[in-house]
């Protein structure tokens, strides 16, 4: 029987951000332990919107084409398509490509959607299990599902954490330097450092604002029935019963969603009962087997007050909870395992100070406010819009009203679903790692992204020649960039950032890239954020800019 186990890291929670963090620290040689209370991975699919940003790290990863791949067929388009009722009138519809076409579209992009990848429309629980199946293969990484964290206690050496598995009551100890609780919205990690959400909850809307409740269910019909073109995301919109519904697997199984109405008794609601709410929104007797059912909250837009504290950090819904429009929990529960998961490893391995670890709240909680209240927005403007009376009608008043309801619903849909700023734009000005160079960033919007290398940003993507993505340049920890006629040789920058004991790889890049860096170098952290820039004269500086970008003197 296991009695101790002993990790640099203890991660609580094999959600998204568990999984995402197990992969980053495993990738850089680090041990750590993973339990999740839950049996596996999610059998329900969750969230079902993979940003651009998240496909750019898992594309980091080497397991973006993996992910794409997953969910709905390759052909499959992945529109949003509004109704009255699914099987009666189409009131607007925000064309999306396939996985296939997408793969093809992304070179040719520039702008707002530069990017090594376009977003993926799969299903949470394919994601999951695409993390587990690498987190498993990696050396130091164990994986322990079925068990619970029973408490913990922190001292200067590190936590002490008592875990019971479930299967058998068995209880046991984990030693580890560092706790992650990635542990979901009912964080038992959180609420033992006494940690609250802070913002705002309850609000009700005529939809998404309320008590929700979520069906996975199989329906071989659907298609058949539908007199419309497929779509990815099926939004029912009237009086009755409002709802949204994403394909999963692009042939019978589907992730229905509606709003409770008033007098509508959630803790009675049965299975049959969950069958005849998808058959008020299809408006029409689709035949359907009902895989789970269960109600949830939807108008939520919390961050927790503080996302550190000492040697135990919070991650993804332990730290952060969105009402889903805009898909962005999910992501952003990717991004924070990103930005702990290199701070965690460059610490336990010697290379930065525990003071480093300071700037992971300092980065990600201003990012989950942006990101909350992008959220809330787009619940606002879905869920305060209500169906007229006539909508459904069959006469001029009725077509009138489906008219000016699509004209507003495709407006929301390319408000919701074309976010490039959103996906890119979260940025880390005011951070204690990054240099500034004087400059401002572009405004931040949700529809607009404007590339910059202004420091605290995404690094700016640029495709090369034969179709190679500026990223796949990049070094897996740290990237010094060089272009062609700064005058800066490259051997002399590798002897400069030589003695500072990090992974630096210097890339050389065509003059004509110059222009959309602004400077002659610029340093890029392993989470592809621009730490610094500057010119060929400044190249004199790169130790002590490197030393502070890795946490060494960053207060200074």
């Amino acid at each position: 029987m296991i009695e101790r186990l002993t990790a640099p890291v203890l991660i609580v929670g094999g959600g998204p951000c568990g999984l995402m963090l197990a992969n980053e620290l495993g990738r850089r040689g680090v041990s750590a332990v993973l339990i999740d209370d839950k049996p596996g991975t999610a059998f329900n699919p969750q969230a079902n919107a993979t940003q651009a940003r998240t496909m750019e790290h898992y594309r980091r990863l080497g397991f973006a084409d993996e992910v794409r791949r997953a969910g709905l067929p390759a052909d499959y388009p992945t529109d949003i398509a509004y109704f009255t009722r699914y099987t009666a009138h189409e009131l607007a519809r925000f064309q999306l490509p396939s996985a296939a076409r997408a793969a093809e579209l992304v070179k040719g992009l520039s702008g707002s959607w530069s990017a090594a990848e376009l977003p993926h429309r799969v299903s949470q629980k394919f994601v999951e299990a695409i993390l587990r199946r690498h987190a498993e293969q990696l050396a130091g990484i164990q994986l322990h599902y079925g068990h619970r964290l029973i408490g913990y206690t922190v001292n200067d050496d590190g936590v002490a954490a008592e875990v019971e598995r479930l299967s058998d009551g068995a209880r046991f100890k984990i030693c580890a330097a560092f706790l992650v609780g990635a542990d979901g919205p009912r964080s038992l990690v959180r609420q033992s450092l006494g940690i609250s959400y802070g913002g705002t909850t309850g609000v009700q809307r005529d939809f998404m604002g309320g008590r929700m409740l979520a069906v996975y269910l199989r329906s071989t019909e659907f298609y058949q029935r539908m007199p419309h073109a497929r779509a990815w995301m099926y939004v029912c919109f009237n009086r009755d019963r409002r709802a949204f519904m994403a394909a999963v697997n692009g042939y019978d199984e589907f992730a229905f969603h509606t709003q409770l109405r008033p007098g509508e008794d959630e803790s009675a609601i049965t299975a049959d009962d969950a069958k005849a709410a998808f058959q008020r929104a299809c408006g029409a007797h689709v035949p359907c087997e009902v895989l789970s059912h269960l109600t949830w909250t939807a108008g939520h837009a919390l961050v927790a007050e503080r996302m550190q504290s000492g040697r135990v950090f919070l991650g993804g819904d332990a730290a952060h909870l969105f009402t889903p429009t805009g898909g962005l929990g999910y992501n952003t529960a990717i991004e924070d395992a990103v930005n702990l998961g290199w701070k965690l490893a460059s610490v336990v391995k010697g290379m930065s100070p525990v003071a480093l670890l300071d700037s992971y709240a300092a980065e990600r909680r201003p990012v989950a406010l942006r990101n909350t209240d992008y959220a809330r927005r787009f619940a606002d403007s879905l869920g305060l819009f209500a169906a007229v009376p006539e909508i459904e009608d069959a006469t001029e008043a009725g077509a009138e009203a489906r008219r000016v309801a699509g004209a507003y619903l495709g407006q929301h849909a390319r408000a919701e679903f074309n976010i490039p700023g959103v996906t890119f734009g979260g940025r880390y000005d005011g951070s204690p790692i990054i240099v500034s160079d004087g400059t401002q960033p572009p405004p931040d919007a949700a529809n607009v992204y404007m590339p910059s290398a202004c420091p605290g940003g995404r690094a700016p993507h640029a495709w090369l020649e034969q179709g190679v993505s500026l990223y796949d340049r990049f070094g897996f920890e740290w990237t010094l960039l060089r272009f062609d006629g700064s005058g800066v040789d490259e051997d002399q920058l590798r002897e400069m950032v030589r003695p500072l004991c990090a992974d630096v790889k210097v890339v050389s890049l065509p003059r004509a890239l110059r222009d959309l860096y602004e400077a002659d170098l610029a340093l890029i952290r392993p989470d592809q954020v621009v730490a610094w820039r500057g010119s060929a004269s400044q190249a004199g500086t790169l130790p002590r800019v490197m030393a502070r970008a890795a946490g060494h003197g960053a207060s200074n």
